[in-house]
């Protein structure tokens, strides 16, 4: 056995692992060998199979060794790198059986939470891999983090859950690029929560963060008149009309205004919309004769 383990060390130093775990193999088959350095040498195999591309027989040697080794303080080491492997495979259901245990412990790393949510994405289980990366996230959490809270959040169906993220996200200051703040726009206007995204939408055309043209006015019209908030659904699409001169826009904000009761700009708006062809406007102008 003292021989086998001798020549596996020298072929790890030129390189041949294949070889070396071979003779690993050899050496764990001698007799008289305690059971401790047979499972010490039964990894040892097995990450070098890992190493020399035999993927498949290091993974059984790898669950080998974690169904006799229970306890060893390089169990749950072992573990996550078996899972990382199974996943690598796209074995998800063997990954996911292997994980579960792990989780259970808690303080997951960023690498294993990312390994955990792939998995549990790949089985079907998105909401529990959502749970996970939410009860993970702190105002220590990288950007990516919140990025594929949300993300994963939008593949659960769970809009608003992804705007809330995306908006702690950018309150702490992960996120922080126009192009983030109209994510985060987007995703309040789906997620159910408008006003926030007109809140947004004001404050970045205060700040320049996002041009003052017609596909930017017309969200902000969209997201105040979404919001219900008459005063401001008003003047946005007032705003965002007087830019268009679109007939579509004025009997727009016409029938907006008539169905909250501000009939005079109703009127107002009408009358443009007819005088620039538009013969809906023409007969919603019949409610003011």
């Amino acid at each position: 056995a003292l021989y086998h383990q001798l020549a596996a060390s020298a072929l790890v130093r030129q390189g041949e692992n294949l070889a070396a775990a071979d003779e690993l193999a050899s050496a764990r088959q001698r007799p008289s060998v305690p059971d401790s350095q047979v499972r010490r040498w039964l990894r040892d195999e097995a990450l070098l199979r890992r190493a020399a591309g035999e993927r498949d027989e290091a993974i059984a040697l790898f669950e080998q060794w974690l169904s006799e080794s229970s306890g060893n303080e390089r169990y749950a080491e072992t573990a996550w790198l078996l899972v990382r492997m199974l996943a690598e495979e796209e074995r998800w259901e063997a990954a996911l059986e292997w994980l579960v245990p792990l989780l259970e412990q808690g303080d997951l790393s960023a690498e294993q939470q990312t390994l955990t949510n792939v998995v549990l994405r790949h089985t079907g289980e998105n909401e529990q891999a959502l749970s996970w990366l939410l009860k993970g996230l702190s105002a220590e959490s990288e950007a990516d983090a919140w990025r594929q809270a949300a993300g994963l959040a939008q593949q659960a169906g769970q809009l608003g859950v992804a705007a809330a993220v995306w908006e702690a996200a950018w309150q702490l200051g992960k996120l922080s690029t126009p192009d983030e703040r109209l994510t985060l726009i987007q995703l309040h206007l789906a997620g159910g929560t408008p006003a926030r995204a007109a809140e947004h939408l004001e404050a970045a055309l205060e700040a320049g963060e996002l041009p003052s043209n017609e596909e930017t006015l017309r969200l902000r019209a969209t997201a105040w008149q979404q919001a219900k908030h008459i005063d401001n659904a008003l003047g946005a699409w007032q705003a965002l009309a007087e830019v268009t001169q679109s007939a579509d826009d004025w009997r727009q904000l016409g029938q907006l205004a008539y169905g909250w009761g501000r009939n005079e700009q109703a009127e107002a708006a009408l009358t443009t919309a007819a005088n620039l062809g538009d013969s809906q406007a023409e007969e919603w102008l019949a409610n003011f004769r």
